[in-house]
Order: C-alpha cells, then sequence, then structure tokens
C-alpha cells in the first residue's frame, strides 16, 4: 500500500511538472559549466509578470522580432527568464557594442588607481604612432571626449587605412568639428579607449577587468576578439551569457557596488550613466535630427549619451548592441531588464519593454 502510495504521488508531481506554462520563470537558478549555481537569486514566479511576458512574447513573434533572450529583474531578484529562438542561458552571446560599456568600466578603473583620467589627452598616449603634422583639433581630443563619442570626427574611422595599425589610422582621420562639440557613434573611439587602458596598464582589458569586475560578479571565461595589434575590440567582440549581462546591469543600478562591496567607484558610475552631452542613433548626423522626426517622446536615440552608455526614456539608460543586445536599467522601478536577440528594428524592441513589462513592474 505504502508503495502504491509512494508511485501515485511521484506520478501526480510528474503530471504537474509536465502542466507549467513553458513561459513560466523558475526559481531555481541555472547552473554554471563547474556545476556551481550562479550568483543572482529568483523571485517566486508573478501572476502579472507572466501574463505580461506572455504578451511581450506574442507581440515580438506577430513583429517576427528574433528574441533570444529575456530576463527581467527587480529588487535585485530574477523575476522571469526565457531563452528561445536558438539561445542558450549557458552559451555566450555576442555583444557587439554592449562592449563598449564594458570598457568604459575599465577606464573608470584605471582612473580609480590613478592610471589616467578623464582630461588626458589622447595624443599623449600614442606620441610615436602621430601624423607627421597632428591637427590643432586632434591634440585637444580627450579620454572624456573619446568616452562620450565627442572626438570631433564628421565621421567614423575606419579600422584600417593603407596597411597602417588601427591606431595610426584613427588618429590620422579628420578631426573636423572642435572635440566636446560634434556627437559622431564612433566604435574606432572606443577601440582607443582600449588601447589606452593596455598602454597604462600593461593588460589586455579583458584581462585587467578580470579580478576588479569579472570575479567579483562571478562572470566566467570571458571572450574578447582582439586587433591584428593584439588590443581588445573595445567597442565589440565580447561575448558572454544573459546572466552575465544582469550582473553588469545590476551593478550600475547599485553605482558599482556588489554585495556590499564597491566593486565600481560610485562617483564614475553615476557620471557614466548620466546625460553627459546630446545625442542620435549611428546612422543620423548631428545636424539631421530634427528632420528626421526622432523626438525626446518617441525614441531611445535621443535622449542623451554618458560614459559609452544611451540614455533612454522613462529616466531609463542602457547599453546597447548591434542586433538587438540590450542592457537596460530602470532605476524608478529598481529594475534591470536584458535582451539578446538577432534582429534588425531595435527601436520596436524597446518599445516592447515599455508597452509590457514596464507596467508590470509594480
Amino acid at each position: 500500500m505504502k508503495q502504491t502510495v509512494k508511485h501515485l504521488a511521484c506520478l501526480c508531481a510528474l503530471i504537474a511538472l509536465c502542466c507549467l506554462d513553458g513561459n513560466a520563470a523558475m526559481p531555481v537558478a541555472p547552473k554554471a559549466s563547474d556545476g556551481k549555481a550562479v550568483t543572482m537569486k529568483r523571485a517566486k514566479p508573478q501572476r502579472n509578470m507572466q501574463a505580461a511576458m506572455e504578451q511581450y512574447l506574442q507581440s515580438a513573434q506577430d513583429q517576427k522580432l528574433n528574441i533570444q533572450s529575456v530576463m527581467v529583474l527587480q529588487h535585485g531578484k530574477v523575476l522571469y527568464e526565457k531563452w528561445l529562438n536558438g539561445g542558450e542561458a549557458q552559451k555566450p552571446h555576442i555583444l557587439n557594442s554592449v562592449s563598449k560599456t564594458f570598457t568604459s568600466a575599465a577606464v573608470g578603473l584605471a582612473i580609480s588607481e590613478g592610471l589616467l583620467s578623464l582630461d588626458d589627452k589622447l595624443v599623449s598616449f600614442f606620441p610615436e604612432d602621430l601624423p607627421t603634422s597632428p591637427s590643432e583639433n586632434l591634440k585637444k581630443v580627450t579620454v572624456r571626449n573619446l568616452l562620450t563619442m565627442n572626438c570631433g570626427h564628421d565621421t567614423e574611422p575606419s579600422r584600417r587605412r593603407d596597411g597602417d595599425t588601427w591606431v595610426r589610422t584613427f588618429l590620422s582621420w579628420p578631426v573636423e568639428h572642435e572635440p566636446g562639440t560634434y556627437f559622431c557613434y564612433n566604435s574606432m573611439g572606443t577601440y582607443m579607449l582600449s588601447a589606452i587602458v593596455q598602454k597604462v596598464t600593461g593588460q589586455k582589458v579583458v584581462d585587467y577587468l578580470q579580478p576588479r569586475l569579472f570575479d567579483p560578479l562571478g562572470i566566467e571565461a570571458p571572450r574578447w576578439d582582439e586587433s591584428p595589434q593584439g588590443i581588445n575590440c573595445g567597442g565589440w567582440g565580447l561575448y558572454l551569457k544573459t546572466e552575465d549581462l544582469a550582473k553588469m546591469g545590476q551593478l550600475l543600478l547599485q553605482k558599482g557596488k556588489w554585495k556590499g562591496k564597491q566593486v565600481l567607484p560610485k562617483d564614475y558610475a553615476e557620471e557614466m550613466t548620466r546625460k553627459q552631452v546630446p545625442c542620435q542613433p549611428s546612422w543620423i548626423r548631428a545636424d539631421k535630427v530634427a528632420e528626421s522626426g526622432l523626438t525626446i517622446e518617441n525614441s531611445d536615440w535621443v535622449q542623451g549619451y554618458g560614459y559609452q552608455v544611451w540614455r533612454c526614456r522613462h529616466n531609463a539608460f542602457r547599453a546597447d548592441g548591434a542586433g538587438g543586445q540590450y542592457i537596460i536599467v530602470i532605476p524608478e522601478k529598481d529594475a534591470v531588464v536584458i535582451n539578446t536577440a538577432d534582429l534588425n528594428d531595435m527601436q520596436a524592441e524597446q518599445d516592447l519593454i515599455w508597452d509590457y513589462i514596464l507596467p508590470a513592474l509594480r
């Protein structure tokens, strides 16, 4: 009789498990490659969030938005998580320009260690790579200008020209505008930040960040692509898991603090996520924003730019990368939303967050 009851109980448990909503967030942390549980805590599934996420996923499907993972955190706990369309919890995802925010963190740490300052001149780090007659505008470019994409370029520099190194190509690119006055989306400017960090620390950014950022956050085995000169690309090329992005978002939400320890300097964390300069998407020139139809009411691309961080509507901020990679931090809701994806319409992807996820954050 006891054996029959035991079998019946097991059968009931199995049936209940099979009947769970496939979109439901389980309050059990996935395992890392070494079998240890990852560090983000899970909250119990909430009905309002489950309903909102069902609408979110259906709308994404209707719009043919190829979202591969979504994770929602509030008050430091995961409320919802799902991988789909080929996304995997334990598979690192290409981050594209989300990489920039991690490079910015490396700059902030190097500043806190007295290795450089925001007002240091770019030319001071690479005197051997300067053109024969550097322009006056080039001489004025600072670390701060690189961080805010206000180097003075009218167009983004290419990676290599006439066989030069990436650094020499950047330094030879025309600087038409007064540095600090003109926003031009500039991935190669972020590469120069990576090169500067490597110059002053003697380490590649990925290695410099390992004990200072990745280890404290429990981010395992980060991989970062390099230039032919052995410098991490800085503006792109970093691969991390969805949960790793959640940790970075939570760190920034907490102004650089993690588990009671100040991992990233508080002042820098606040400054990097604050509006420093006006901005516009990479495909629109700064002098064409007015005629583009983009406004602060309808677009997340014109809300302002910090230190390699975009501002968003709803007083939020984000790291973002081509194809739909997002770390979106919503301080007023004490929340973080993560997306990895493979899509073109990144504004539509953000609109889904504002339409469905934001209202479900109580």
